[in-house]
C-alpha cells in the first residue's frame, strides 16, 4: 500500500485526493473542491473506489478526468485491478482518511516513483492571476526517472526537478 501526502490549507489552497466522488445531494460552491485525476501508471487499467464504492470503471493509463466538483469531507480511496468483481482484497494503491477541503483546486496523479513503484500524489493547482501578457506553466515530474532538467530554447529553465515534485514559471503569453 502507498502512503499519500496531504497539504494544509495555506493561502486558501489545499491538496485534494478523491476527485472521483459522486454525491446524491447537491453542495454549494463554498462547500466544494475542484479535482482532476490523471492515470499515469503504464499498462495498468484500474477501477477506482472512494469510501467503498466503485466510481470509475476501467480507468485507462494516460487518461485525465474532466475537473470534478465534489463536496468537502474525508475519503478512503483505493485502486483495484480493472474489472475486479468488487472492492475487496488488496488494492494496488490506497489512501485512507484523505481530507478534501472546500475551495481547493487540485490534480491527483496515479504514477510511478523513481524506483518504479506506483503511488498517488496530489498537486495543488495555482489558479491565482498572473500579470497581463503573462502565462503560468507548471511542470510536474511523475515519471519513473531520476531528476530532470527542463529546457526552453536550449536554455535550462528548471534544473534538478525530482519525482514527485513540481515547479511553476511565469512566462510571456
Amino acid at each position: 500500500m502507498s502512503t499519500l501526502r496531504t497539504f494544509g490549507s495555506a493561502a486558501g489552497a489545499a491538496a485534494v485526493v478523491g476527485g472521483l466522488v459522486l454525491v446524491a445531494t447537491p453542495a454549494t460552491a463554498a462547500d466544494t473542491a475542484t479535482v482532476s485525476v490523471l492515470h499515469g501508471v503504464p499498462d495498468t487499467p484500474v477501477d477506482v473506489y472512494a469510501n467503498g464504492e466503485r466510481l470509475i470503471d476501467d480507468f485507462q493509463p494516460g487518461t485525465l478526468t474532466d475537473p470534478l466538483s465534489l463536496p468537502a469531507g474525508s475519503y478512503d480511496l483505493a485502486l483495484f485491478p480493472a474489472d475486479a468483481p468488487d472492492g475487496s482484497g488488496e488494492p494496488l494503491l490506497s489512501a485512507d482518511g484523505v481530507s478534501v477541503p472546500a475551495g481547493a483546486n487540485a490534480t491527483v496523479v496515479a504514477h510511478l516513483k523513481e524506483d518504479g513503484s506506483p503511488t498517488l500524489t496530489p498537486f495543488v493547482n495555482d489558479t491565482s492571476a498572473v500579470p497581463a501578457g503573462q502565462a503560468r506553466v507548471t511542470v510536474r515530474h511523475t515519471a519513473a526517472a531520476p531528476a530532470v532538467d527542463v529546457r526552453a530554447g536550449g536554455t535550462p529553465v528548471i534544473q534538478g526537478l525530482t519525482n514527485p515534485n513540481e515547479q511553476s514559471l511565469t512566462v510571456p503569453a
